[in-house]
């Protein structure tokens, strides 16, 4: 029954247009939703986030931290613990949110408007007539001008919700102290190792351990489910193969952009500024304007004197000194009035009165370097590159389109929609259900494998729909191949199943033994033949467990020395005899001050989180999805 709705969609479809329009009419829209607007996933002051809000939210953050940083492992970005995270934030923002709101927390268009002030990275917007560019704005930001201001206004008001607690938190140097002390702590200790591989040779495993060890573990000796498939990738670059660029298109393109293939005109000039400021009054301007005036009319005279006339009465200080001179320069590297008096000189020129936001300059030009514009076939393959660039977005969701349906229509293979569009059917092996360690593109995709290891996947082994795995991403694949998990027989894990056993059971006599040494010498402490003295930290192991370190490191500092029994498991047993508490060295003075500011901070966050907790209470937050396990581990 399914073949038929594949093969006849277009069909079916129509009639269910026919059959579903004439309810709408009757009935009305809303009776169909239902629902339908998303699953509810968190809930914040009586409102609600839905599934689609969170995966349009999870979809911006990756997108952004990948603009960031290209070479970060998607399969991390992809996995259940960033996607849980990122519901997270969105329910700690609307908390915030709702507490502004409710405590009437506002921002200024003052602060706002200096805050853009002071923000450098926005000045790289502006073009070279001080007008803001939106479109590049909005490429590099994927926000409009509107929502970055709204967003800006929204984290300034959440800030001041916080602002009561973080900047009142304080903590006492002797406070700090007494926390960097127990963390610098350190002890003088001697060591008597027991080492499972000292006790290897006593041990004895016989085949029947092994079968019994086998049976009792089986889960531990299983072959995990894996898969051989095949799949497309369709992308940008996939979508530039399909664009037919004519050399027309390409001889229009450098004849539009003919300035960017090759090196701009450069000019240099000289000259004098009489400054007036936008503030100065109107006296003030035409004192300046009158004093410019007369000097235009003296190097109007003496050309050859404009260096020592401008050293002498030119009031900028960068330039004066060098009489006047501002080297060498391309458009945009001046304001405006003055870059379009300068570019309409002839050399030698002296221009008339210019006036800028600085005051009122005389300009002479000294020198011109022609613009060199680079030879069409020089630049043919960058060009090429661009236009096709500028026309893939277009072509992807052209080809994106043929690509979802072919792999739906014609679900047996992958071929049919690899001819249409030009791609490659890439292949893998040991396919896992889950991203492995290393994996790029699909194999990366959590999402990808799930709908590759869905029930009807395997059983059908159809292609799958075509899966986003990125920006501008598809992907769509198919089983070709499925091992279901399954227990490896005895045979193969028999010296596996022996290393095992004898490794548990030399650990098991190194802690008998450690133990009934542990006994002795605390009945007899001048019989304990322990090692050299060695002083143990926290940020110095000495290469030893860890759990030796913390045991040395909480033992009673009021009944030393106390001799400590230590099971490392594996690595067998250890007795340590602490001896004595090693004094930290005192830090600086500027180190004490960088500790204690360092507590302050601690202090501060967990003062925050408290308050951030009371917050999720008073307005009700709750996640209504279940925590995955990786993320509740962190």
């Amino acid at each position: 029954m399914f073949e038929f709705f594949r093969r006849y969609n277009k069909i079916v479809m129509g009639f269910l247009f026919l059959l579903i329009i004439p309810s709408f009419v009757l009935f009305g829209v809303d009776r169909y939703q239902g629902d339908q607007k998303g699953e509810k996933v968190a809930r914040v002051d009586g409102h609600d986030i839905t599934r689609p809000e969170w995966d349009q939210q999870h979809r911006n953050e990756v997108d952004r931290i990948r603009r960031q940083m290209p070479n970060v492992e998607p399969a991390v970005l992809d996995s259940d613990a960033a996607r849980y995270a990122t519901l997270e934030r969105m329910v700690r923002d609307r908390v915030l949110a709702a507490a502004a709101a409710k405590s009437n927390m506002t921002v200024s268009e003052d602060r706002l408007a200096r805050l853009f002030a002071e923000d450098t990275s926005l000045a790289s917007f502006r073009t070279a007539d001080g007008k803001f560019d939106r479109e590049r704005f909005q490429m590099a930001t994927g926000r409009t001008p509107e929502q970055y201001e709204a967003a800006v206004r929204s984290d300034l008001a959440t800030q001041q919700v916080l602002l009561g607690v973080s900047g009142t938190a304080f903590a006492t140097p002797a406070q700090a102290q007494a926390t960097f002390n127990a963390f610098y702590d350190r002890r003088e200790v001697q060591l008597a190792r027991f080492n499972p591989a000292d006790f290897k040779a006593k041990v004895t495993v016989s085949d029947a351990d092994i079968e019994a060890y086998y049976k009792d573990h089986s889960a531990q000796f299983q072959a995990p489910e894996q898969a051989s498939v095949e799949y497309l990738v369709l992308d940008l670059d996939a979508a530039k193969k399909n664009i037919n660029v004519t050399e027309a298109d390409l001889k229009s393109y450098y004849e539009q952009n003919g300035a960017r293939f090759g090196t701009p005109e450069e000019r240099r000039a000289s000259h004098i500024l009489i400054t007036a400021p936008a503030s100065a009054s109107k006296s003030e301007r035409e004192a300046a304007r009158a004093k410019a005036e007369q000097l235009l009319a003296q190097v109007k005279k003496a050309p050859e004197t404009f260096a020592d006339v401008a050293r002498k009465n030119s009031q900028d200080p960068g330039s004066a000194e060098k009489g006047g001179d501002l080297d060498f320069v391309t458009r945009g590297a001046m304001v405006k009035p003055f870059e379009d008096a300068m570019f309409a000189l002839k050399k030698g020129e002296i221009s008339n009165i210019v006036e800028s936001e600085f005051g009122y300059h005389i300009i002479q030009l000294k020198d011109i370097k022609p613009g060199v514009l680079q030879p069409f076939e020089q630049a043919r393959a960058t060009i090429e590159n661009e236009v096709r660039g500028q026309q893939a977005t277009q072509e992807f969701a052209k080809a994106a389109e043929t690509f979802t349906d072919t792999v739906y229509q014609q679900p047996d293979s992958l071929k049919p929609a690899a001819d249409a569009l030009k791609l490659t059917i890439r292949t893998a092996a040991n396919v896992a259900r889950t991203p492995q360690p290393g994996a790029t593109g699909p194999l990366a995709s959590t999402n990808f494998l799930s709908a590759l290891f869905a029930a009807d996947s395997l059983s059908r082994k159809h292609n799958t729909e075509a899966i986003e795995i990125g920006p501008n991403q598809l992907a769509s694949g198919r089983v070709v191949k499925y091992e279901a998990a399954h227990a490896l027989p005895l045979a193969e894990v028999k010296e596996s199943v022996r290393t095992l056993l004898i490794a548990q059971r030399a650990a098991a006599l190194a802690k008998a033994e450690g133990e009934a040494k542990l006994a002795a010498w605390q009945a007899t402490p001048a019989s304990a033949a322990l090692g050299a003295p060695l002083t143990l930290s926290r940020l110095d192991a000495q290469s030893q467990p860890q759990a030796l370190v913390e045991a040395a490191l909480r033992a009673d500092a009021t009944r030393l020395p106390a001799l400590v029994g230590v099971d490392l498991g594996s690595e067998g047993y250890a007795v340590v005899r602490v001896v004595k508490d090693v004094a930290r060295v005192a830090p600086t003075p500027d180190g004490a001050k960088q500790e204690n500011a360092q507590f302050v901070q601690v202090v501060t966050a967990a003062e925050n989180l408290a308050y951030y907790e009371l917050l999720k209470e008073r307005f009700k937050a709750q996640i209504l999805v279940p925590q995955p396990a990786e993320a509740s581990a962190r």
